[in-house]
């Protein structure tokens, strides 16, 4: 393998951001952390660019609409991973055009960490966020820019907290709602083990240009089986409300901004079944715990455990 290579992560004090930070930094990976100064000085963000430095990282000062900070950022680095948010998705433009003019880097991942964006069937407002997705894939492999983009379904920390019960602050114990027929399938990882899988395939060429999917067998469950994993746990069966697709299009039609892009990302998971609908083909796809069986990943069971 030789040397590690040197990472940049751009977006590191966001929600999935910190995790890839802190595992790049744990595996031995030289690095770096791209912040504003207004991130620095940001109470809460502040603390956590405070924690990356006792980690060993790096802090690069940049900008996104700085294209000189950016190039000279990637310029120290071998590999530039995007962890930014909803809102700057489409800005990333602006980092494959610093890619480009630095000319140095071996790999790009660019902020994905969800479904597969060319495979999904969602209704809008998720079907213009996975849209603009796509559109930095293409523009990506238009540049011929070495990449990996890592698909990692469900995040478990953001989900499985409340058993996806909308506005809950904890799971159900008397009644639970069940998107569509709760028979398709979902994958829900926790967010430090996305973070341990993104890293391990930095530097790994059978990730090279693919898409790794992180779908451990045993993060695997419908709506109704995580139900029924829940209902064992508490030694209670709960009372069961289905919603069907069309009272929940009606639903994500009459919602504000955010709850209608959630509601319909939980449609395109629970409803079309986007994360496991299709078999991954090696001609595109790998995936995270075959390719590194010694993960000890956190399953959704044992995850489950701290809520009961």
């Amino acid at each position: 393998m030789g040397d590690k290579s040197k990472i940049l992560i751009i977006g590191g004090t966001g929600y999935i951001g910190k995790f890839v930070v802190e595992a790049s930094a744990k595996s031995g990976h030289p690095t770096f952390a791209l912040a504003r100064e207004s991130t620095i000085s940001d109470p809460v963000k502040g603390k956590l660019i405070e924690g990356f430095k006792n980690s060993g990282v790096t802090i690069l000062i940049g900008d996104l609409n700085d294209h000189e900070s950016l190039v000279k950022a990637i310029k120290q680095v071998d590999v530039v991973i995007s962890t930014v948010g909803h809102l700057q998705l489409a800005d990333q433009t602006k980092i494959i055009a610093a890619i480009k003019e630095a000319g140095n880097v071996k790999r790009f991942f660019p902020s994905e960490f969800g479904n597969d964006v060319d495979r999904t069937r969602a209704v809008e407002p998720a079907k213009s966020a996975f849209a603009t997705k796509a559109q930095i894939r293409r523009a990506i492999e238009a540049e011929r820019i070495p990449y990996t983009y890592v698909s990692s379904n469900y995040f478990a920390g953001y989900s499985l907290p409340t058993l996806v019960q909308p506005g809950a602050t904890a799971p159900p114990r008397d009644k639970v709602i069940i998107l569509g027929d709760g028979n398709a399938k979902a994958v829900f990882n926790y967010e430090k083990d996305i973070g341990t899988y993104t890293i391990k395939s930095v530097d790994d060429p059978r990730t090279l240009n693919k898409i790794l999917y992180i779908k451990p067998p045993k993060n695997i469950y419908s709506f109704n089986e995580l139900v029924a994993l829940w209902e064992k746990k508490i030694g209670k069966t709960l009372e069961k409300e289905y919603v069907s697709e069309e009272q929940l299009v009606k639903q994500i039609q009459e919602s504000p901004i955010p709850i209608n892009v959630l509601l319909s990302i939980n449609h395109s998971i629970f409803v079309k079944g986007d994360q496991t609908y299709f078999e991954i083909e090696p001609s595109f796809g790998v995936e995270a715990s075959e390719l590194y069986p010694d993960v000890k990943y956190t399953t959704v069971e044992e995850f489950l455990d701290q809520f009961v």
